[in-house]
């Protein structure tokens, strides 16, 4: 009874110490949900890679992009959830900044879309958009500035020629609109499509775009642990996945700066404001 008890505290103690040893990586998801909305998503995931690479992953909130940003610049992060124009910022001030893999769509896809939302009795005519509300979701979100001024400058008017407000969220954005507080929305298309039924219409799309990828931070994580976080999501089965949150359920595909090209191109000929012009 001595020698059981002995031995189940000496198992207890190894099991302690191997947790305590273990390399611990920090991840920042998005800035645009509730805590516990993040954690319901993305800790099947990180359970996931923990089990399968024998380390632990601990969860950094924050409130914007830009939080994200800075903290990965001075090292207090390790890896990080983003879109492409939050990518494409961060590795202009942090060369260190690797993507790993980029989560695929449900259709199957690794790319995704922006759109402009309107309501669907409204008969919006983009070329003759002037003076209208318009609702952003963040100034670093693809889907925000930069795309919708893309689209809106594609058919002949600008995000200048209208008035802009920044509110966050992708849904806040659909949901403001379908209330008539804004005219026009610049958001996620599959998340502007999700409120077809409450009379949300998308009436532009962007080209597809990189999706959203698991960035590691090559200064902190080293590349053998790298390419391991890359093969385990890379490698992973539906069935592994089905727990997942909706975002990064549907499989992932190896991740490469060089996909960023085309939206650096046009990042280069936009001047995104940080506030909105009413």
């Amino acid at each position: 009874m001595i020698l059981r008890s002995v031995m189940t505290s000496a198992l207890i103690l190894l099991a302690g110490l191997s947790q305590a040893g273990a390399e611990t990586l920090t991840f920042a998801p998005l800035p645009m949900e509730t805590p516990e909305t993040v954690v319901k998503q993305v800790k099947p995931m990180l359970n996931h890679l923990e089990k399968a690479l024998d380390i632990q992953v601990k969860i950094e909130f924050s409130s914007d992009y830009a939080e994200i940003l800075s903290k990965f610049e001075s090292g207090k992060l390790d890896l990080a959830y983003l879109g492409p124009l939050p990518y494409l910022t961060l590795r202009d001030r942090v060369a260190a900044a690797t993507p790993l893999v980029h989560f695929k769509e449900a259709s199957g896809s690794a790319t995704y879309t922006c759109a402009i939302v309107a309501a669907a009795d409204a008969k919006t005519d983009l070329a003759k958009v002037k003076g209208r509300k318009v609702a952003l979701t963040q100034p670093l979100s693809t889907c925000g500035y930069l795309s919708t001024d893309g689209l809106l400058r594609q058919a002949g008017s600008s995000l200048e020629d209208n008035k802009y407000r920044y509110l966050d969220k992708h849904d806040e954005v659909a949901l403001a609109v379908i209330r008539g507080e804004f005219d026009l929305g610049g958001l996620k298309t599959a998340i502007g499509r999700k409120y077809a039924h409450m009379g949300l219409l998308v009436v532009a799309e962007s080209a597809p775009l990189p999706g959203f990828a698991l960035v590691a931070n090559a200064k902190t994580v080293s590349k053998e642990r790298m390419n391991q976080l890359r093969d385990a999501l890379v490698g992973m089965d539906s069935e592994t996945a089905k727990s997942w949150g909706d975002n990064i359920r549907h499989g992932a595909v190896a991740a490469f700066d060089g996909d960023y090209d085309a939206l650096r191109r046009l990042r280069r000929k936009a001047n995104i404001p940080n506030n909105g012009n009413f």
